[in-house]
């Protein structure tokens, strides 16, 4: 109980019996991956599998919290630290394969600004949550919270900041050291957040790290990040407010003035989306384009069988070798700050 205590920062006892008698159950959620397509084109699609083998969807089946306490949550790896492509969980496409995103018919890689190569953390996003197209309440305190729309909801209007949220999955990075793969899904500690304007829409970028990480017990809120790893919040910020320049693109601006929002503020954003979520899996709210095709969710709408899943699966191109990456691809680009 003492090892316990001391990974998770627990100074209660009873909270850290709490996650022992849970965390080995987050042992048993494992998930596969099957690519289909040829990867760095439009044509790879990465579906995901439960222990079973089962298809599932990355988006719905996937349950938010890791352990039922709700001291960990899973993350769905889309990009891996130091590569560029910018993969993403497919919203509008049945099971939600993660593909590649597309722009005037090409597949899309992110710069590489110096001093940096590609995404500086891998990133993802949280299942089970949906980014309501509305905007959060940037210039208030933490005071008023729980007035903040976190399903990033493209029609509602935040009073405060006239920003609407871009209608995705709530985003993660993850600190962590190792390098994982496109389709992982692993468990986190949430640390913080930050407030992304992402082209006039809202959109959260929740700071965590990986339960596996040999330091995970020295990270516990966002100040910890910048004790153990300095520089690192800086470079966050940099990186999403220049990310798109050598595209063309205005600098992004940041909400709170690009203060980071500490592990509390980004837990109440995290259940204000996942109720959401709700809302539409449930089919109480309108999804749009979003497609909530999923096998687990047995009082959705939306639920299908193992075997429409499977169909789905397999009607996609099967799996062929990527081509070689092109140079452009790994070309710095050095702005003026």
């Amino acid at each position: 109980m003492r090892a316990v205590r001391w990974l998770f920062g627990l100074a209660n006892r009873t909270e850290a019996e709490g996650l022992a008698r849970h965390y080995g159950k987050r042992m048993y959620h494992r998930y596969g991956k099957e690519e289909r397509g040829q990867p760095r084109t439009p044509s790879h699609l990465v579906y995901l599998k439960n222990s079973d083998g089962v298809y599932i969807s990355p988006f719905h089946d996937i349950p938010l919290y890791a352990v039922i306490d709700k001291a960990l949550l899973n993350m769905v790896v889309e990009v891996p630290r130091w590569s560029n492509a910018k993969m993403e969980i497919a919203t509008e496409v049945p099971l939600n394969p993660i593909k590649q995103d597309i722009k005037n018919g090409n597949v899309r890689y992110v710069a590489n600004i110096f001093p940096h190569k590609g995404y500086i953390w891998n990133y993802g996003a949280l299942p089970q949550m949906r980014a309501q197209v509305g905007a959060i309440c940037l210039l208030l305190s933490p005071m008023v919270l729980g007035a903040a729309w976190t399903w990033e909801d493209p029609h509602h209007q935040d009073s405060f900041t006239n920003h609407y949220g871009d209608n995705d999955p709530i985003d993660v990075c993850d600190i962590g050291s190792k390098v994982c793969s496109c389709g992982d899904v692993i468990q986190v500690k949430v640390l913080g957040a930050l407030a992304l304007i992402d082209e006039g829409e809202m959109d959260w970028k929740i700071i965590a790290i990986n339960l596996e990480d040999p330091d995970a017990r020295m990270f516990n809120d966002i100040n910890d990040v910048r004790k153990y790893k300095p520089g690192y919040l800086e470079a966050t910020v940099d990186w999403f407010k220049l990310y798109k320049i050598p595209d063309g693109k205005l600098e992004n601006q940041l909400g709170f003035n690009g203060e980071f929002k500490n592990r509390d503020f980004a837990i109440g954003v995290i259940k204000s989306t996942h109720q959401n979520w709700n809302d539409l899996i449930s089919q109480k709210t309108d999804g749009g384009n979003i497609n909530c095709k999923n096998v687990s969710i047995q009082y959705s709408p939306f639920h299908c069988s193992r075997k429409e899943a499977e169909s789905i699966v397999h009607s996609a191109p099967e799996y062929v070798q990527p081509n070689r990456i092109q140079d452009e691809v790994n070309k710095w680009y050095f702005l003026n700050k």
